[in-house]
């Protein structure tokens, strides 16, 4: 089996309280509450660079660059939510703000602006400037991603990977700016200055910075009055304390707890990180399993697997933002319970199990067991998801339709995840999960039914998608109407076939 997951250092004991370089500065957190996020922390010092326009991760406004363990190097610089992340989570961490890009012009000169910051001004990336912070934060990122190389012309004859609307001749990702929105510029010259940067030269600092290691995880313990924030060194510490505290909220990347925190005005008592926790970021490839670990993010997870589960790799691009995948977990996403969650359809098609530790030990549970009602699952208190397990090998006919009123950064009205296997004309096999369509994400059973052992023909396929259409207990809401959400399903296996008429294994 293959470990795909960077070695990760031993937590460093708390000596000293807790804190985070930005900018090259040292701050200390306190006296901020614990519920305290890392915008309204840098805000309060001065850093108004960092703005707040949704408070729930969509806007990009609030983005700042954390630097975390890198998949090609030592060190990623990676753009995460400011308005989700407690900055009580970034104890020990090192982050740049949009103010922190720029170089020192030495004394009596005006400071050296990022290429970043040049092109987005020389190309009227910028009008009323409030979104302007965060889009170069999240561009950062790009221009700094390692594996970020040019790519060849539409029209030119080279073999290397086609430049289009949504990747630059250089090599940037224009989803890289996925979860910023601007309202007044337009997006078009701000394409134009993310597809006209080049390439970090051999003296940019943070491009150094690369090189080194990330910050070492630290243990953190920062109370304030009755309330909480708690980094345990390692999961045995962490199950002993849910153990204890059976109230204590779970948090990896908090962009569902953050959101509960600024609009719902949601506190907690105890709050308990474990998105460091070395246990829960291992990922294993073995010859009859892939195992995730809950505490990867879903950035991570898409670029160490490289495309080896195909079906994963359809449902990265369209789950939120890379903004939210920098922070969001596949532990996470299943931890809420919630309905509409797009990785519980993929993970149910892939006949996944949810592995569960607490003090006692780890059971493992297939994830068509694991909820239980509307956000309830088999998950006892003190019990925490540590990995999840998917059985190999995979099925060869994939496909992951959402379908939303945006085609990205958005909440699915349905969701559905194929996995078939198809030999000589036949199904053999189909699995298939939905979000939306229930109080709980579930498996189309019936559908699968009636497509296992009958051959792969439209006459098939039609009579399977009648099935489709009546499964589940769709409901009508603002995001589409309980009619809608039936038609959609069966429109999802039509269009299966109509992709997969020609080129089926055998």
């Amino acid at each position: 089996m293959t470990n795909r997951t960077e070695p990760v250092p031993k937590y460093e004991p708390a000596l000293v309280a807790p804190q985070l370089t930005v900018n090259g500065d040292v701050m200390p957190i306190a006296p901020v509450p614990p519920h305290t996020t890392a915008l309204d922390f840098l805000r309060e010092r001065g850093l108004t660079g960092t703005k707040e326009g949704c408070a729930e991760g969509e806007c990009g406004a609030c983005s700042v660059l954390v630097a975390r363990p890198g998949v090609n190097r030592p060190t990623d610089w990676v753009a995460v939510n400011a308005c989700l992340v407690p900055v009580a989570a970034l104890d020990g961490q090192e982050i740049v703000t949009s103010e922190g890009l720029a170089t020192d012009g030495g004394p009596g000169r005006a400071p050296t602006l990022h290429p970043v910051q040049e092109e987005m001004a020389v190309r009227g990336g910028s009008q009323c400037g409030y979104c302007t912070p965060g889009f170069v934060c999240s561009m950062a990122a790009e221009y700094y991603r390692p594996d970020r190389c040019a790519h060849s012309a539409p029209d030119s004859a080279d073999s290397t990977v086609q430049a289009d609307a949504e990747h630059g001749p250089n090599g940037f990702d224009l989803h890289a700016l996925s979860g910023n929105l601007c309202r007044c510029t337009g997006y078009r010259p701000i394409r134009d200055a993310a597809f006209a940067v080049g390439v970090p030269h051999d003296e940019d600092p943070l491009a150094r910075r690369r090189e080194q290691a990330p910050p070492v995880p630290v243990a953190t313990e920062y109370l304030q009055g009755d309330r909480a924030f708690l980094r345990k060194g390692t999961l045995a510490e962490t199950l002993r304390v849910l153990r204890e505290r059976p109230d204590a909220v779970v948090v990896a990347g908090s962009t569902d707890w953050g959101v509960e925190v600024n609009i719902r005005s949601r506190r907690a008592s105890c709050v308990i990180a474990v998105d460091r926790l070395s246990e829960l970021r291992e990922l294993r490839v073995g010859s009859d399993s892939i195992e995730i670990g809950a505490g990867l993010t879903l950035t991570e997870i898409e670029r160490r697997l490289d495309g080896e589960v195909p079906l994963l790799a359809e449902l990265f691009p369209q789950f939120a933002s890379r903004l939210i995948r920098n922070s969001a977990t596949i532990g996470g996403n299943l931890g809420t319970g919630s309905p509409i969650g797009d990785s519980p359809p993929v993970l149910l098609a892939l006949e996944a199990s949810v592995v569960l530790a607490d003090e006692d030990g780890e059971r493992s549970v297939p994830l068509a067991e694991y909820f239980t009602g509307y956000r309830q699952s088999v998950r006892r208190p003190g019990e925490l998801i540590r990995a999840v397990r998917l059985p190999r090998p995979l099925s060869p006919v994939v496909a992951f339709h959402k379908i939303a009123k945006r085609r990205f950064d958005d909440i699915s009205s349905v969701a559905v995840a194929f996995a078939l296997d198809i030999a000589d004309g036949v199904v053999r096999k189909a699995r298939i999960g939905l979000g939306g369509v229930a109080a709980t994400p579930v498996r189309a059973l019936e559908t699968e039914a009636a497509l296992e052992g009958r051959p792969w023909s439209a006459g098939t396929v039609e009579a399977a998608a009648q099935v489709l259409r009546s499964e589940g207990t769709p409901m009508g809401d603002h995001r589409a109407s309980a009619e809608y959400r039936s038609a959609m399903l069966g429109q999802s296996l039509l269009k299966l076939y109509a992709q997969n008429t020609e080129a089926v294994p055998s």
